[in-house]
């Protein structure tokens, strides 16, 4: 079975002093405003980095749950932070580094078998294989 999902960007102007809107097919995202400075600085908006720790953060959340079942153990809760790096590389903004922390309420899992599962969650997740060309690192804490 195939999913397709969409989204769309408008932009308007020259890189440094245009801007623009990004919304996604749900309608969740409609009209976010994105600019220069929300990507390359600290300004008002989102950016396409953002919005890829955002889409990390949920399917290795989502992962990790689905991996947790197949060992027979059922999570309480997962929340996961993605620290997505943009980096200069030879003159060109380039995604290096990705950085999935997690912690994960599960009850009578012990600590050895919890890292074993998130390693596996952080190979299997979609978005993980999606962004294989970015090195992807786990700091997994059981609660």
């Amino acid at each position: 079975m195939a999913t397709e999902r969409s989204s769309s960007a408008v932009w308007q102007g020259g890189l440094k002093d245009g801007k623009g809107t990004i919304s996604t097919q749900s309608g969740v995202l409609k009209d976010q405003g994105y600019s220069f400075v929300s990507r390359f600085e600290n300004g008002k908006g989102t950016n396409p980095e953002e919005l890829i720790a955002a889409a990390h953060a949920g399917c290795f959340s989502m992962a990790l749950s689905a991996e947790l079942e197949k060992n027979g153990t059922k999570g309480e809760e997962v929340a996961t932070t993605a620290k997505v790096i943009l980096e200069f590389v030879n003159g060109a903004p380039t995604v290096t580094k990705i950085h999935l922390t997690t912690t994960a309420k599960v009850p009578g899992l012990d600590k050895a078998k919890f890292d074993e599962i998130a390693k596996a969650a952080k190979e299997n997740c979609p978005i993980s294989r999606l962004l294989a060309a970015a090195e992807i690192t786990l700091e997994a804490t059981l609660a």
